[in-house]
């Protein structure tokens, strides 16, 4: 069995009188990028702190690659790469000067400092403007300075907040491609409102919601969560929605979304598909598409947010 890149266990914290955390045990195995999720305020960005190292917990353990960052920090840190919101950059500085900087402060050796540094600034694609000040760069070029100081000293996990917050979308395209092709060598734990970056990049999901994990799991099953699943009905004649309506008792409600177009909000029972061709068969309805609808994950974002805050 794998081991466990990272794994919380029974993690609280708090500040003052409020509980920022609640109970959050994680356990991340393998390469592969994890998004994490939730409102402003669930507790993202103290779950990250806390990670990285940045903040102590309450209560509860932080394992990284088994090693505690309570009782062993600083060997838990070197094996963590953070790129928080804001990322921590020396403008005044050249690309190669910073990550040589960044490098030293990570503890690489001395003699893999260069060729740690040739190959982050490498792989970020940055070699061109490699002796170019920091300040004089882009929005989306300042993104891959800060990647690539999470990356020079080569750790297990990678946490990066926010990462394409700002950027134009040619600059939010280069970024996520960055991001896959680490996401192929380290773990990522990837914090972001973007839902389409989720879809786009990752293969599980973490969500919190109130300072509690509400999903912890593969994005498919994320996607699946949603309250209500539809079925899109196309037809050459307008339907009655009352017909439709009587025909199954896991229809719930009909939405009118075009000419002799329509969606069923239902349970989500498979049957009611055939139901609807039969019974057009039948009485002529002139149906001449139904298809079901993959829920969207801002479906589930909502359903399981409002789930937390009744």
């Amino acid at each position: 069995m794998a081991s466990s890149v990272i794994e919380t266990s029974s993690l609280f914290h708090r500040y003052s009188k409020n509980w920022a955390l609640s109970d959050v045990s994680i356990e991340l195995q393998g390469k592969g990028i994890i998004g994490l999720l939730g409102s402003n305020g669930a507790g993202k960005s103290t779950l990250m702190n806390i990670v990285c190292g940045c903040i102590s917990q309450t209560s509860g353990s932080v394992l990284v690659d088994g090693i505690d960052i309570q009782t062993d920090p600083l060997e838990a840190r070197r094996r963590i790469g953070f790129l928080p919101q804001q990322a921590p950059l020396s403008y005044e500085l050249t690309i190669a000067e910073f990550i040589r900087f960044s490098a030293v402060l990570r503890g690489v050796e001395s003699s893999n400092l260069s060729k740690s540094v040739d190959f982050v600034i490498d792989r970020c694609g940055l070699g061109p403007m490699r002796n170019r000040l920091i300040g004089n760069l882009s929005g989306g070029y300042r993104q891959r300075v800060g990647i690539a100081q999470a990356l020079v000293h080569r750790p297990s996990l990678i946490v990066l907040d926010e990462p394409t917050v700002g950027l134009d979308p040619n600059q939010i395209f280069g970024v996520r491609d960055l991001i896959q092709e680490i996401g192929s060598d380290h773990t990522v734990i990837f914090s972001t409102h973007i839902l389409p970056e989720v879809e786009a990049l990752c293969r599980g999901v973490i969500m919190i919601e109130g300072g509690q994990v509400v999903f912890d799991g593969r994005i498919d099953d994320f996607r699946m969560l949603a309250s209500a699943h539809s079925i899109r009905v196309v037809s050459n004649n307008p339907l009655e929605t009352g017909q439709l309506l009587s025909l199954h008792s896991g229809i719930h409600s009909i939405e009118s979304i075009g000419a002799n177009e329509i969606r069923l909000h239902t349970d989500g029972d498979r049957s009611i598909a055939r139901t609807i061709i039969e019974e057009g068969g039948k009485h002529n309805w002139g149906i001449e598409e139904v298809c079901f609808e993959r829920p969207s994950l801002e479906d589930v974002f909502t359903s399981l947010s409002k789930g937390q805050q009744r």
